[in-house]
This record gives C-alpha cells, sequence and structure tokens, in this order.
C-alpha cells in the first residue's frame, strides 16, 4: 500500500506548483459534459482498493462513458507514482489519504474528487495472544512500516488510548515482514495489512486482532486526485471517469466473484489469497459520494488522517479540505 515521501521528491513538487499557480479552476461541469478527446493517463498501484478500475478496463466501462482512451499505468512505489504525477506524465493517480495531504502539502497542485475505498478489515493491529487491547502494547515492541497506512493505523490507535510512540519500541520492517516476525516469535505485536493477516492467522489461529480501521473508520482510506491544470482542461474526462467507477461498483456488485478475479490477477496474487482482504475492504459509490465527500470525509475524516499523518511525519505541514477537495464532478452527478 502507501509508503513515505521522499524528501527528494519535494522540490520537483514545487516547481510543478509554481507552474500551475496561476492555473484558473474549470468551470463547474454539468451532468451531460461530455468527454474531451484524447487519453487519459492514471496511475495505480496494486492494491486491490483500486481494483475496480481493472475491471472498467476488462469490461470496456471507459468507452461506454465516452472516453476515447484511458491508461491505467502501474507502479510499483509510492516514489515512482509521486514523481510521474508531479512532472505530468500522467494525469491523476490513486493513493491513500494520508499521501494525497503529504503531496499537496509538499507542493504538488492536485484535488481529491472521489473517495474510492477505506480498509475496515484488512489492515490491523495484530499481537500474541496474552496481548488483548491497545494499552497492553505499552512498553512491547511493535513491528511495522514506516510511512505506510500501517504507521498511520499505530499513531491513530495509540492516541485514542491516550498513548504515544514513546510508549512503545518501535521495530520498523516491511509490512510483508512483520506477521511472519510475529509468528516467529520475534516481536510480540505487528502491524500489516492483507493477505498478510490471513497468512498470519493461518499459521497461528490464537492471533488477536487488537485493533482494525475499522475501529478508526477513514484512517486507512485511498482517493482519486488530480493534477489541477488537468481539472481545467479535461473537465468531461473526469467526470465520466467518475462515472465510470459507479458502473464498476455496479459490475462488482453484479458480478462479485468475476471482478474479484480481474482484481486478483491485475494485483498479482491468487483470488484464494485475496478474499479476506476483499470482505475488509468497503467501495465507495457515487452515492457515498455525494454525501459524503463534502460532508463527514470533509469535516470529520479529514481533519483526523491529517493529526495522525502529521503525528506520523508523513505530512509536514497543515493542509485545509479547501486545499485539496474539488467535489464540483460529484455533485454534477445528482
Amino acid at each position: 500500500m502507501s509508503q513515505m515521501l521522499k524528501n527528494g521528491i519535494r522540490n520537483l513538487m514545487g516547481a510543478c506548483a509554481l507552474v500551475a499557480a496561476g492555473a484558473a479552476m474549470a468551470a463547474a461541469p454539468t451532468a451531460d459534459s461530455k468527454p474531451e478527446a484524447g487519453t487519459f493517463k492514471m496511475g495505480i498501484e496494486p492494491w486491490l482498493g483500486y481494483g475496480l478500475w481493472h475491471v472498467a478496463a476488462e469490461k470496456g466501462l471507459f468507452e461506454k462513458q465516452g472516453l476515447e482512451k484511458v491508461e491505467v499505468i502501474n507502479f510499483n512505489e509510492d516514489k515512482d507514482i509521486n514523481a510521474a504525477l508531479a512532472s505530468g506524465q500522467i494525469d491523476a493517480a490513486n493513493i491513500a489519504t494520508h499521501t494525497a495531504m503529504g503531496m499537496v502539502a509538499a507542493g504538488l497542485p492536485v484535488k481529491i474528487v472521489l473517495v474510492l475505498d477505506q480498509s475496515n478489515t484488512a489492515d490491523a493491529i495484530i499481537a500474541s495472544p496474552d496481548i488483548k487491547s491497545v494499552k497492553d502494547l505499552k512498553g512491547k515492541q511493535v513491528a511495522f512500516e514506516e510511512g505506510t497506512t500501517s504507521d498511520i493505523l499505530l499513531h491513530s490507535a495509540l492516541t485514542a488510548n491516550g498513548m504515544s510512540m514513546s510508549d512503545i519500541q518501535p521495530v520498523p520492517m516491511p509490512a510483508s515482514n512483520a506477521g511472519a516476525a510475529l509468528i516467529a516469535g520475534q516481536v510480540p505485536v505487528a502491524i500489516t495489512y492483507e493477505p498478510y493477516l490471513t497468512m498470519a492467522k493461518q499459521q497461528n489461529a490464537d492471533v488477536n486482532m487488537v485493533y482494525t480501521g475499522k475501529d478508526d473508520p477513514g484512517i486507512v482510506s485511498d482517493v482519486f486526485v488530480v493534477r489541477d491544470e488537468v481539472l481545467e482542461q479535461k473537465p468531461g474526462q473526469i467526470l465520466a471517469l467518475i462515472k465510470t467507477w459507479q458502473a464498476s461498483v455496479d459490475h462488482y456488485n453484479a458480478n462479485t466473484a468475476e471482478s474479484r478475479g480481474i482484481i486478483a490477477k491485475a494485483v498479482g496474487a491468487s483470488l484464494e489469497e485475496l478474499e479476506a482482504a476483499f470482505d475488509g475492504v468497503q467501495y465507495y459509490t457515487l452515492e457515498d459520494n455525494q454525501q459524503h465527500l463534502s460532508g463527514s470525509f470533509s469535516k470529520e475524516t479529514f481533519a483526523h488522517v491529517l493529526k495522525a499523518g502529521t503525528e506520523a511525519g508523513l505530512v509536514q505541514q497543515a493542509v485545509t479540505p479547501e486545499q485539496m477537495i474539488d467535489a464540483r464532478f460529484v455533485e454534477a452527478t445528482r
């Protein structure tokens, strides 16, 4: 999933911000705005939360919304997708909410136009059987990957329980290794995500699920961000993409097994490995966005994620919903 923004990208982002600073925002789109001609390029990473775009590509849903060509470009690391977005190689990206905040704080002119998903039980703090609650983490070694959603979840869990990082012994390691370290008895606590959670439970059914994204709704969530100049130049394409997302949600709900197979193949995992992960992720519909993007997401979730991201050192300065959220395209679909 998400990793810490690299300092080396910050200068490039700042340069892009200066170029785009004078760009005017696009006129408000209407429900019948037609997509502009040409190719739209979006960046994506191998996380199933973004998987509905793969369903759209496989089932021809982009074309059904009048889009001439959409390139879904795969990246393996945040630093690469960040650099591509900053340099204008791609028009938009699918990223974690806190990553988007870090981008804007670093000077990259992008806006959130759609909330894609949130992790309910696909991200979690897991622990040995004797550890029953977050408060039991006090003084314990905790394995997690710095700069990722695991980092965000940990900070949020500690804060919710009146604790801080000074109350634990951090053990930085990749999320893919954290669960294995717990099972091997190297650490008593690990923070990771699917499919590593399922793998850990399979190896030791007594592992406790101490805290999950469900305990803190929205803290682990993903958004679709678009560069400011693209908002100005391609409003019809963006509106069509938002409609495509809903068409993909509808296809997923009506053809769940087929859709999960498409997504699993696209992210390079087996359907069996990802079954629990799918169950732990909530895809946001267009109706959800109409209700929450300018509502609870803007007024509550945003501040909560910003606080956790700032405490984790992933967001270097304050950003605001007004800076980051452009709800016009969602509103145009009402």
